[in-house]
């Protein structure tokens, strides 16, 4: 592999701007994990129902990820610096508003205006530190820059459910909106300083291979393993905003844990552990990418292997103790999945494509996702949230078997025909 022009030359250069990142992605999960560990507190304050409480995860994924895939091609063609200041600067605002809610429409109206401005994130920050980045290093980097989303599903959910017991969820918004703001000053800063960031600037850094097929968002779908992914992501994330969205109130009605326990438990086990998986994940995916190119594919479907007995054995256990165990290997084993995806796309897909595949990767996850936390609001009456878990296992069955085909059969077709126009390659 030849190194793109306009990366990072050093590993200290590439450590700084992933710190950058994390901290703004740190914020965006504080931001959009916190209202999750409020739910008691949301149903008495509110009056809001049981599907209202669903909706506040269902409307932001569906707005989020129908807005994935115009960031992802606006960064693609922008500057990237601008795009991901502007989201950072408006969900901040909106996380404020969230906090001024009062009545429940007016929550559910503040969630999915949080999903359009976090839509404008995350493509261009995935995409503008990858391509900042050496392909030896990108899982690693990928999966460094991650680590942030479990700190913010950690710290949101705990500061969350210890600021609405104390009687302050209000405040808990304002806040993290203030502090949001106060960061994108030198945040701006920063990002002004990087290279490529101009339009111009990156399209000159194109292969010129990739001025054929440019004009067509639906190009990207040539490839059969990105098709894949594209089902295989959504049937995994789907499972995890069951855990994210309703296992503090399972743990509340069930193990009759406080909201500020509860809010600790369903969490730190879990996201402890997946920062462990990320790591260690994205040491060994770019290891095995050295040798094979299927290494990166290869670790997903490892992920998915491990993580359906996991999920199944959380949707039966009756004792606390080994439900925490189950979850710290769940958390451990999804880190794989999490912290590969995008660099595993990026073995398919043209340079200049790679804010598009994190936008439409997101556009699959966030719009099937957005039904996990509305139907467990909707059934958990009646099938229970551990009936309803152990349907996601049986997802993650399907989805383990769609990645080993890709391994075996899809990726060798794609690198023959598609490998050339990726200047990484």
């Amino acid at each position: 592999m030849s190194q793109p022009r306009h990366t990072l030359d050093t590993t200290g250069s590439t450590t700084v701007l992933v710190a950058w990142m994390w901290v703004a992605y740190f914020l965006n999960y504080c931001d959009r994990q916190a209202v999750f560990a409020m739910f008691k507190v949301l149903k008495t304050d509110l009056s809001m129902s049981d599907t209202q409480l669903g909706l506040t995860g269902a409307y932001f994924l569906w707005v989020y990820g129908i807005g994935c895939p115009i960031a992802g091609y606006l960064a693609d063609r922008y500057p990237k610096g601008h795009l991901i200041i502007g989201s950072l600067i408006v969900w901040s605002l909106v996380t404020i508003a969230t906090g001024l809610s009062v009545s429940a429409g007016m929550l559910l109206a503040m969630r999915a205006a949080m999903g359009i401005s976090e839509a404008l994130f995350m493509p261009a920050a995935i995409s503008l530190t990858t391509n900042l980045t050496r392909p030896e290093w990108r899982s690693r980097a990928v999966a460094s820059l991650t680590t942030a989303q479990i700190a913010g599903v950690i710290v949101g959910a705990s500061f969350g459910g210890w600021m609405a017991q104390q009687g302050y969820w209000r405040a808990a918004f304002v806040l993290l909106g203030v502090l949001g703001i106060l960061y994108s000053v030198p945040y701006a800063r920063y990002l002004a300083k990087l290279p490529s960031l101009s339009a111009m600037e990156y399209i000159a850094d194109v292969s010129p291979h990739t001025s054929r097929v440019r004009g067509s968002i639906f190009k990207i779908f040539r490839s059969l393993t990105f098709c894949i992914l594209c089902i295989a992501f959504p049937l995994f994330v789907f499972g995890l905003w069951m855990i994210y969205s309703w296992l503090a109130r399972y743990l509340e009605e069930t193990f009759q844990l406080s909201t500020a326990q509860a809010g600790w438990v369903s969490t730190v086990y879990l996201q402890g552990a997946t920062v462990a998986g990320l790591f260690l994940g994205g040491y060994f995916a770019d290891s095995l990418g050295k040798f094979f190119r299927s290494g990166r594919l290869s670790i997903l479907l490892a992920s998915m292997a491990c993580c359906a007995p996991l999920l199944l054995g959380i949707g039966q256990v009756s004792e606390i103790g080994t439900l925490k165990i189950l979850l710290v290997g769940y958390g451990f084993c999804s880190g794989w999945m999490i912290g590969n995806i995008f660099p595993a796309a990026f073995e398919v897909v043209r340079t200049d494509e790679r804010g598009l595949a994190v936008g439409i990767l997101n556009l699959f996850g966030a719009l099937l996702s957005g039904f996990a936390p509305l139907l467990v609001g909707r059934w958990k009456e009646s099938l229970g949230f551990p009936g309803l878990i152990q349907y996601a296992a049986v997802a993650y069955g399907f989805a383990g078997l769609l990645l080993l085909i890709a391994v075996l059969f899809t990726l060798p077709r794609d690198i023959v025909h598609h490998g050339e126009t990726n200047p990484d390659c």
